[in-house]
């Protein structure tokens, strides 16, 4: 099977002393953090077990938001055992297939229909976690924006934006960020872990980094997605069909517009991040796989600054600095 010494811990964990027969172990997956997902067939059924290390991940916040979600009935996996001095759980297996494998022009109503209920019911219930989440204050948004002036700007790219620049920019995304209804957030609310299910699809994972923040930001992080992209017509229109069920219960008082202006700067905000998550998982981790979804993102990036003048000079900065050098990266990466 695995011979590394935690994948050695997990089994004895198992046939130890939960006293599991354990017929198969398989490397499920991998994501961006530190975190491992083994499947682990026994006679009876299939599991998934979390491989968190304590040193590294909070198996704790996964606990905490796994209870939270389930008291609403959004389908997250049941935890049947817990570790947590290892870093181990057991949970509920919800196969391999997640939304990104499934997804196509057809089925994608009827699919983010459901995952559009599913994050209804999220919002809707913000006040179980209004006191406990962590908040999406000033600083976190600081601090996940300085991820891609560091890592991709800096490290990735060696062409630093001017100090001046950056700040406006920055202002701008998080005022609007701080101005919207704060509900809770999941954070990673896109494609990939939304898993397809026979019954009450979406399966919700990866849910441990959740807060309470800005309403438009799961959405956004949907429709435009860093993995799958959808035209402009009819993100258009999911955005407004959603905004639509917003004001019926009465989550937002404001009109289309700006609705439109708070879902496409938290757009940017998380778009920035994300390219600079990617450019560490690069540069730090040698996951370089990650490169991949830059240029979907980027595109994303460069929409949105096209359309605010407020953000004209840093659409400049990225036409004229960053996209020429970026495009050499590629090409030199590709040979």
């Amino acid at each position: 099977m695995f011979d590394d010494l935690r994948t050695i811990s997990l089994l004895d964990w198992l046939e130890n002393d939960l006293l599991m027969i354990v017929d198969s172990c398989q490397l499920a997956s991998s994501d961006a953090s530190f975190r491992r997902y083994f499947r682990i067939k026994t006679p009876e059924a299939s599991y998934v077990v979390m491989d968190a290390p304590p040193d590294k991940e909070n198996t704790e916040s996964f606990i905490y938001v796994a209870q939270l979600l389930a008291k609403i009935n959004v389908n997250v996996p049941i935890i049947f055992h817990q570790n947590s001095v290892e870093g181990f759980l057991l949970l509920e297996d919800f196969g391999s297939q997640c939304y990104l494998d499934q997804l196509t022009i057809e089925n994608a109503p009827e699919l983010y229909g459901r995952a559009f209920d599913a994050l209804l019911l999220m919002q809707s219930h913000s006040t179980l976690g209004h006191k406990s989440l962590p908040t999406y204050d000033q600083a976190l948004l600081k601090r996940e924006l300085t991820i891609f002036e560091d890592w991709f700007l800096h490290d990735g790219l060696d062409t630093p934006i001017p100090v001046s620049l950056w700040s406006s920019l920055c202002d701008v995304l998080m005022n609007s960020a701080l101005e919207q209804p704060q509900v809770c957030v999941h954070r990673d609310y896109h494609s990939r872990n939304l898993m397809f299910l026979t019954d009450d699809s979406p399966g919700i994972i990866d849910f441990q980094d959740a807060v309470i923040g800005p309403i438009t930001y799961d959405l956004v992080s949907l429709l435009r997605d860093c993995y799958i992209s959808w035209s402009p017509e009819l993100v258009e229109q999911w955005r407004n069909e959603y905004y639509q069920r917003l004001v019926d219960l009465d989550l937002i008082a404001v009109s289309p517009e700006q609705f439109k202006r708070w879902f496409d700067l938290m757009g940017l905000q998380r778009h920035l991040k994300a390219i600079g998550i990617f450019s560490r998982l690069h540069l730090r981790d040698g996951k370089s796989t990650y490169l991949n979804d830059i240029p979907r993102t980027l595109t994303y990036v460069l929409a949105v600054c096209a359309q605010y003048p407020e953000l004209s000079d840093f659409s400049q900065f990225l036409q004229e600095q960053v996209v020429p050098v970026y495009e050499a990266f590629t090409q030199s990466h590709a040979s």
